[in-house]
């Protein structure tokens, strides 16, 4: 075949493409939204080597992420009453009736991605009836046995047996693993052993690539000072996922702590417990 031909065959190609309007990728807009506060939380409990006197109020927080036919939670928070009574939350509603701030009905969370299996992150995931919950599936059979009957301290066994029946009605999907698409623009990463199988994610939005971070790093300053959470399983590893989201996100201040009140602060509008990741 001559060299012309290639050349006319390869323009001919490129010629039936070229016309051919480009998707755009799809892109997600991110609220935090802070559904209870718990005064004087001990801050070594956060940071690892903390001065024991120091303490802070700490966000409870979910995170709506909008776009690409979808509604998702990153985390459910919580709602049982043991929990409520044992933490005493100030400003408490339940994490379906904060989401009620943007207009969002339970029924119309699509997903929800669970990033560890702890009270205050997992416990919620019953209130939203029609949404598919994503976890790890390391985390999953780590923590929860076949039964429902729940395999490590971490994990609440009232949780334990409301995931079991989730999953009996076929709305548990189990991640495999690191670096996973789960949908468009929606990636989950592991390493950062706040648990078993602790995951966080990437999320395309219209600023860039966001880091929900979740557990797998407590505070803007657990990033700031490259500082390992206080209740991890690996201290090393967690550190090497804070600089893992570091490359990750497009800036560094699209990386989203778990339980820092500056969330709030540093993204004020549109208020009322809700910040946009801009």
């Amino acid at each position: 075949m001559s060299l012309l031909r290639i050349c006319s065959g390869f323009a001919v190609l490129l010629a039936g493409t070229a016309g051919e309007p480009r998707q755009p990728a799809p892109t997600y807009e991110i609220d935090a939204i802070r559904y209870a506060q718990v005064a004087a939380f001990p801050v070594r409990g956060l940071i690892a080597g903390a001065d024991s006197n120091r303490r802070m109020d700490i966000a409870m927080s979910v995170w709506l992420l909008r776009g690409n036919g979808r509604i998702v939670l990153v985390d459910a928070g919580f709602y049982r009453d043991k929990f409520v009574q044992r933490w005493k939350p100030y400003d408490f509603a339940t994490p379906a009736a904060a989401l009620e701030r943007v207009g969002i009905r339970p029924e119309e969370i699509t997903d929800i991605i669970i990033s560890h299996i702890h009270w205050d992150h997992a416990d919620g995931a019953d209130l939203f009836p029609k949404a598919r919950v994503w976890i790890q599936k390391d985390e999953y059979d780590h923590h929860i046995g076949p039964n429902g009957e729940s395999r490590d301290r971490a994990i609440d066994q009232d949780d334990a047996a409301m995931f079991t029946a989730l999953a009996r009605k076929g709305r548990v999907e189990l991640v495999k693993g690191d670096s996973v698409e789960i949908m468009p623009g929606i990636t989950v990463f592991t390493g950062g052993k706040h648990t078993f199988a602790s995951q966080y994610a990437t999320v395309r939005t219209k600023s860039g690539t966001a880091v929900i971070a979740s557990d797998n790093a407590y505070l803007y300053e657990n990033l700031d000072k490259h500082r390992p959470i206080a209740q991890t399983l690996d201290s090393l590893s967690n550190l090497r996922a804070q600089e893992r989201m570091m490359r990750l996100a497009s800036s560094p201040r699209l990386i989203v702590p778990g339980h820092d009140p500056a969330v709030f602060v540093r993204f004020p509008k549109p208020g009322n417990g809700i910040a946009r990741i801009e």
